[in-house]
């Protein structure tokens, strides 16, 4: 099926010959599979893909060698060799499967290399329990008394980024110099991106090898970044849902849990000590509870209650 599409969409369109035979070949299984699972409900009908917006890029398998890797030169259908900046050389013993070619907005590629391989995993999961509380002027707070301070990546490049964007408000739209400045400001979004996602890889990796469950609970941080709530800029540079999604993979490559509370859980109004439960207003950061007596940071209460919540679903 996917070959007849490909020869029907070669003749229709011909500049579809210049690219690799495998990257239209994908391109039709993605959507295939995008439409699958719109019709099992568990997605959104699929929208075509903008040629201006839209991340640019494409996928190709491995085909009688037309894949290589090499110290520093990496070898691509109908590319050939060239030179990269390779980040580490797989074992020998790893198995090639395929290669995601991707460019970003300011002019730079990248190539993702899928390898395959067997690995024996003897771990098993312990008893080393945590509870994680989103904090907006961070990014968590652990039941252990943890305070991880996200660094505010966005806040630290956006003075340069402002007078960045400033002059490509002068600059007339089209023209090279128009399009030099707004490289120069997707290479500063490239540099905040990759440093956050540096942060949350380290973090997301000291947790997983430190516990064996994971409690957190199941937000909806979409709806937390809307005006409403008066912090969208510092929910969108926290990355928290980032975060889980790390945090989830790591566990379960490990043979550990992540386990998610339900969003409508009271873990900010109940006491961790008793129980009572009180209303509490964004304002208010200390839980004082009026039945017994206990004083505690409101995010730390909240994570308590979130490691007992998450160990009452699991018994």
């Amino acid at each position: 099926m996917n070959n007849y599409c490909t020869r029907e969409l070669k003749e229709k369109y011909p500049f579809l010959r210049d690219a690799d035979k495998f990257a239209l070949t994908n391109a039709i299984c993605h959507l295939d599979k995008a439409y699958k699972r719109m019709f099992r409900h568990e997605g959104r009908h699929p929208k075509f893909k903008s040629k201006r917006r839209s991340r640019k890029s494409y996928t190709t398998n491995l085909s009688n060698g037309n894949i290589k890797v090499f110290e520093a030169k990496i070898q691509l259908p109908k590319l050939g060799r060239i030179k990269a900046v390779i980040h580490r050389i797989a074992p020998e013993e790893y198995v090639l499967k395929s290669a995601t070619v991707l460019m970003e907005r300011d002019g730079s590629f990248y190539v993702s290399v899928l390898y395959e391989y067997d690995e024996v995993n003897n771990s098993s999961m312990g008893n080393e329990i945590v509870g994680l509380d989103y904090k907006s002027d961070g990014l968590f707070v652990s039941s252990d008394g943890e305070c991880c301070n996200m660094p505010k990546y966005f806040r630290q490049s956006e003075p340069r980024l402002a007078k960045a964007q400033r002059k490509l408000k002068n600059k007339v739209r089209g023209s090279n110099n128009w399009e030099k400045q707004r490289r120069k400001i997707a290479k500063i979004h490239r540099h905040i991106a990759n440093q956050r996602k540096d942060f949350l890889h380290k973090k997301s990796t000291e947790i997983t090898n430190r516990y064996d469950i994971v409690c957190v609970e199941d937000l909806n941080l979409r709806a937390m970044s809307n005006k409403g709530f008066g912090n969208g800029k510092a929910t969108l540079d926290n990355g928290y849902g980032m975060f889980l999604i790390m945090l989830n993979y790591k566990l379960r490559a490990r043979c550990k849990k992540l386990v998610k509370v339900d969003k409508w859980y009271p873990s900010s109004q109940l006491c961790s000590s008793c129980g009572h439960r009180k209303e509490m207003p964004l304002s208010e950061r200390t839980y004082k509870c009026p039945n017994c007596g206990a004083v505690i940071d409101r995010d730390m209460n909240a994570a308590i209650n979130i490691l007992n919540e998450g160990r009452r679903f699991l018994e």
